[in-house]
This record gives structure tokens, sequence and C-alpha cells, in this order.
């Protein structure tokens, strides 16, 4: 990695109760990196993403957001509600759950954040809502609400709702998981035209043809540490420890290649 990276995580801890969720975690994310982020129920996947953008408060540690360190340096772990605003404009995030406005239509949904948040006007956030719902293939269904969309195209909307918050970096936690089958293939595809186009991901999923396909780097998470990171055509055939063996098991048989010995 060259350069500062756009993300810089150090020694995050997150405890919930006597629960230690995230063991001090390192990590440097490069601007255009997509890092694929695996591991078992419970390994702290999705609470790493949430300290990420501050829905979940480190218990320990720093994250640092383009260069500029985001908590205060003082323990346990504080942030101003300033710089949490920040992070979380700059950050967009993509849950497993779409949690779309039911009242409002794919374009009004989309609208929200550029016009309550950034104060973008109804007509430029209009046309900007427009784009990003064409870009992720909606083209044609902007006014119709969610209730008349199917679970894949609605996540999209969910997609094209971060991105118009221009976020720099955008984390999907699970965002397939909850899909049909034959749905999931047309958000993975969305997120693929993400990466090919340089926006900095991390991406929780059990995906793994998406992982080895798109990723730059892949993560495996044991009980809240980092256990193997690497490129995925490193880690995926040739993973180095039994837990993330025994993990990758279960999903060669769909079409990636064998594990190596």
């Amino acid at each position: 990695m060259t350069g500062t990276p756009v993300l810089r995580l150090t020694g995050i801890e997150k405890r919930f109760g006597d629960n230690h969720v995230i063991r001090g975690i390192d990590l440097d994310v490069a601007e255009g990196e997509v890092i694929v982020i695996l591991g078992s129920s419970g390994s702290g996947k999705s609470t790493l993403l949430r300290c990420i953008n501050h829905m979940e408060i480190p218990t320990a540690g720093h994250v640092e957001f383009m260069g500029n360190r985001m908590d205060t340096g003082a323990e346990p772990y504080r942030i101003s509600e300033r710089a949490m605003r920040d992070i979380r404009r700059q950050v967009g995030m993509v849950f497993q759950q779409f949690n779309l406005f039911p009242h409002m239509t794919a374009v009004e949904n989309v609208m929200e954040g550029p016009r309550t948040v950034l104060g973008v006007s109804r007509d430029a956030a209009r046309a900007q809502a427009m784009d990003l719902l064409a870009r992720v293939g909606l083209e044609g269904r902007e006014h119709m609400y969610p209730s008349h969309l199917s679970g894949g195209q609605q996540q999209r909307v969910a997609v094209a709702r971060a991105l118009a918050m221009q976020p720099k970096v955008m984390l999907f936690d699970e965002v397939t998981s909850s899909l049909d089958p034959e749905l999931v293939g047309e958000v993975l595809k969305t997120m693929r035209e993400l990466a090919r186009e340089g926006m900095t991901m991390l991406v929780v999923t059990h995906e793994l043809g998406f992982a080895y396909g798109v990723a730059d780097r892949v993560l495996f998470l044991k009980d809240g540490v980092i256990l193997e990171q690497g490129s995925p055509k490193e880690v995926l055939v040739r993973p180095q420890t039994d837990p993330f063996r025994q993990f990758l098991r279960g999903f060669h048989e769909f079409g990636l290649p064998p594990l190596e010995d």
C-alpha cells in the first residue's frame, strides 16, 4: 500500500459487557480497494463494520479516515457528534434488511438523505436520484413503492440511497443473505460495477464467488481477530489455518478451485 490509507483501524476493540466481540483489530484500507470479510456467525464481522461507521462505538483503539483521527484520544473511546456525522456521511452502509421508507417511492427514498442531511435542492436531488437508480439497473421503476419491488430491487434502491450521499467508502453487511437465490445475482452485479468504478468497499458476505472474482483482499475473522488475510487466490485456495480450512470446505463445490493441501 502506498500513500495514506483512506481508512485505518488501530487496535479496535468492542465489548458488550463481558462479551469481547472485537479484540484489537489493525487494518489499513487503500483507496479503491475491495476487501471481503469472511467468518462464521458470531466472529465479529458485522460489529467491525458498525464500529467503522460508528453505529457501534468502539471500546478501545482509534479510527483514522482520510488521514484524520476520528476519536478524541481519550480513554475510553470518545468521538464528537460532529466527527460522527462526518464519518457517517462519507462512509455509506447497506444492510441485510433494506430499511427503505415504505411510504416513499424509490426516487424519494434516494432523494431523502441529500435533501435532509446535505441541504441539496429538490430538483438537484431528484436528478441525482434518477441517475443513480438508472446506474443500479432500476430505470423505469423510480416511482414504484418498496412493496411493489422485488427484494433484489429494494436492495439496489438501498445501494443507490447510500451512493446518493457521495461516500468515499461503502460498507456492505450480508446484503444478499435475505434474498431469494434468483435475486442474489442482480445485487452482486451492482456491487461488481461499483468495484470496477473504483469504489472503496468492505463487504461482509458468504458469496465466495464474489470474493474470489472481485476482492483485492480477503480477511477471515474468528473470535474477533483477523486470523488470515491475503489475496483471494492465495487464501481461498491455500488457507493456512485449520479454522479457515474448515470454514471453506462447504463452499468449494460451487465453482471455486479445490483447496490445496
